[in-house]
């Protein structure tokens, strides 16, 4: 599947930023089973200076800094991802949970993924309940599917009741929150048994409500679990969301131990005040992106792109 996938940020400021220094992640990355085709990056103003490179888990980003008064900072990320994905193992032929922590500890990749994060903290509490998934014996496999449904049969999807604050003890209590929490909340499990499992983020496929027109922007960037299965079959992706494994209807921008890792835009401002922040995301296969006005009016895409264009 090639989907085409628009994340456009924007930022209106109370009072005028005099200087601004912006790390943002918001360039999906190419691994096993995704392929960048092409990426533009539109950014008003333009940056004074801007970098570009890759995170310490190997994430794209981009650095830019701006010098010059502004009231404003508007960024448009747009790329056509390929994405193919390798069917799951027969669950049964993964090694058992136990095993797969004691080569956890033994892989330089996947160790430091046994680790909290700045915003996810391993807890006994959630490690009990993620605990429930793996009885002794279990495999691997097996387990995370069943952590992964109960996760998305036991707790209520309901946006604003939680915030970057939130932990994974409270999701817990309140069973209740949103993509961010459940993937803490597996990830504070996962870890407190002794299994690697990184945050990913990235997009869900956009699809517009039944008998209605698509709503353009109308998404935001999503979460879920990567979790790894030993060195034999690496590592897969379980949305907890929606109760799926990640096949074909998502795209990954990147990974990292928690949310604090992988945020789509952070730095330091000078000046500011009263701001306020808005995002919209579009993830649809090219073909329909193509025949859709609506969508083509976003933007003109490049017949001929380089692998990176900054505008």
């Amino acid at each position: 599947m090639i989907y085409r996938v628009r994340h456009a940020t924007s930022y209106t400021y109370g009072r005028p930023v005099e200087l601004a220094s912006h790390v943002l992640h918001v360039t999906p990355r190419d691994f096993p089973g995704q392929r960048v085709l092409w990426t533009r990056l539109d950014c008003d103003p333009l940056p004074v200076r801007r970098r570009e490179g890759t995170d310490h888990f190997g994430n794209r980003i981009f650095w830019l800094f701006h010098e010059a008064p502004h009231d404003r900072f508007d960024i448009v990320s747009t790329s056509e991802v390929e994405v193919l994905f390798d069917p799951l193992p027969p669950p049964e032929a993964t090694p058992s949970w136990e095993d797969t922590a004691i080569l956890a500890a033994q892989d330089p990749d996947a160790s430091q993924y046994l680790f909290d994060g700045v915003m996810c903290a391993t807890s006994p509490a959630v490690g009990a309940y993620a605990a429930q998934s793996f009885p002794p014996g279990r495999t691997v496999l097996e387990g995370l599917l069943d952590l992964n449904r109960r996760v998305f049969s036991e707790f209520r999807f309901r946006s604003g009741v939680s915030s970057l604050r939130t932990t994974v003890a409270d999701t817990l209590a309140r069973k209740e929150g949103v993509c961010q929490d459940f993937t803490h909340l597996m990830l504070s499990g996962l870890r407190w048994l002794g299994l690697p499992a990184r945050y990913t983020s990235g997009y869900i496929r956009t699809r517009p409500p039944p008998g209605q027109k698509r709503r353009l922007g109308a998404d935001v960037s999503h979460a879920w679990v990567g979790a790894w299965l030993g060195p034999e079959y690496g590592w897969i992706g379980l949305d907890p969301t929606n109760g799926i494994v990640v096949r074909d209807e998502h795209v990954v921008l990147g990974w990292g131990r928690d949310y604090a890792d992988i945020s789509p835009v952070r730095g330091l401002i000078l000046g500011g005040g009263g701001d306020t922040l808005r995002v919209g995301v579009d993830l649809v296969p090219a073909d329909e992106w193509d025949r859709d006005p609506a969508l083509q009016a976003l933007g003109a895409v490049p017949p001929c792109p380089e692998p990176d264009i900054i505008t």
